[in-house]
């Protein structure tokens, strides 16, 4: 690894310490790996280079794009606004039904051909006038420390961050990195521990506690999205067991979002969730008394549309990314009967829309 790695990318890591054996784990997430020389983790890209740690990725990315916000998905942070998303590479889960699997799964280095350090992500967010940077694509939690040095450098230019995670990591790890995120999209990948350990190569605990944490003890903006498995995750009993766990350990307007599966990765042989079962499940949550549940993936107007609990008036009407009706006061209440609607909101300009925009440049400082 040391002749792999070059000395630029050989940035100090957070979070890690040396084993009695001589071997050092990485404390970042729970499969605690433990490295001897040379050797990186699961997620491929935080590695052992003589006795300490590195990050090999911190300032290189995979590619950069302006998203709606609603592709995160996030429908309660200023709807309609841009998001200058990027991400880079490795994921420290092995889901079998990845949709970024070329990028997460990638142990190509020349995929992250961009170079970026976090000012100048910082800055391009800035001249394209987008309201704030999305860490995505693949999961933040193993480039932790360019993620947060890139936060620190958007709030320095007024510009929000938003994480698109898993949540699969440690206390110490999630307590700084979510003190820097404005909102956060979370995994919330299925309601077993069974499904986790055979699929994700993961368990479900500490995506609960990290869902918990986040909600109760931060100021980031939480919305959640489960993808939807034919035959794996969702049975009438599963979705009533996470929507009530939802409902009563983080309340009911935190926004969930069930998302259409298609095949890939290494479960190509299952079929697309339907849109039968999206609506299925949309309908056992919001029976199990969440205020604000979505299907995403899909065409759906109903489903992508923003009610008020208290009266039902359409507030925000979606089809995918795009937003067709928008009726909501700047302060984020109905009109209608004046109930305060949960999330960020503000007065909307011109939507964004539902198409991105790939950024075809090099960022360096």
């Amino acid at each position: 690894m040391d002749e792999v790695i070059g000395i630029s990318q050989r940035h100090p890591a957070k979070y890690w310490h040396v084993l009695e054996d001589g071997r050092i784990q990485c404390d970042v997430c729970p499969r605690d790996c433990k490295l001897h020389a040379g050797q990186r983790g699961a997620c491929f890209v935080r590695g052992r280079v003589e006795n300490r740690m590195v990050l090999t990725t911190y300032g290189r990315s995979s590619g950069f794009c302006i998203d709606p916000i609603e592709k995160k998905p996030l429908n309660h942070f200023f709807p309609g606004s841009s998001v200058f998303s990027f991400g880079t590479a490795g994921c420290n889960l092995a889901c079998k039904f990845c949709q970024n699997w070329d990028i997460s799964k990638s142990r190509d280095m020349d995929r992250m051909m961009d170079l970026a350090l976090p000012e100048a992500i910082a800055m391009a967010a800035r001249s394209h006038t987008n309201l704030s940077v999305a860490f995505t694509y693949n999961d933040p939690v193993v480039f932790l420390e360019y993620a947060l040095d890139t936060a620190d450098a958007c709030h320095e230019l007024g510009i929000k961050t938003v994480a698109v995670t898993a949540g699969y990591m440690h206390d110490a790890p999630r307590r700084e990195f979510f003190a820097k995120m404005d909102a956060a999209n979370i995994d919330l990948k299925g309601f077993t521990d069974d499904f986790y350990v055979k699929l994700c190569g993961g368990h479900l605990q500490p995506v609960l506690d990290t869902l918990a944490y986040v909600h109760h003890d931060t100021d980031c903006w939480l919305e959640i999205t489960t993808l939807l498995i034919t035959g794996h995750n969702d049975s009438d009993s599963e979705l009533e067991a996470l929507s009530k766990w939802v409902a009563k350990e983080l309340g009911q307007d935190v926004p969930l979002h069930f998302s259409a599966f298609h095949p890939d990765w290494k479960m190509t042989d299952v079929p697309p969730t339907s849109p039968v079962t999206l609506n299925r499940a949309r309908r056992i949550a919001l029976d199990a008394g969440l205020h604000y549940v979505y299907t995403g993936n899909v065409h759906d107007v109903q489903g992508g549309t923003t009610f008020c609990p208290a009266c039902h008036h359409a507030l925000i009407e979606r089809d995918w990314y795009d937003i067709r009706h928008y009726d909501l006061t700047p302060q984020g209440s109905c009109p209608k009967c004046g109930t305060l609607i949960a999330g960020h909101f503000g007065t909307l300009g011109k939507p964004f829309g539902q198409n991105r925009i790939p950024v075809y440049m090099r960022l360096q400082t």
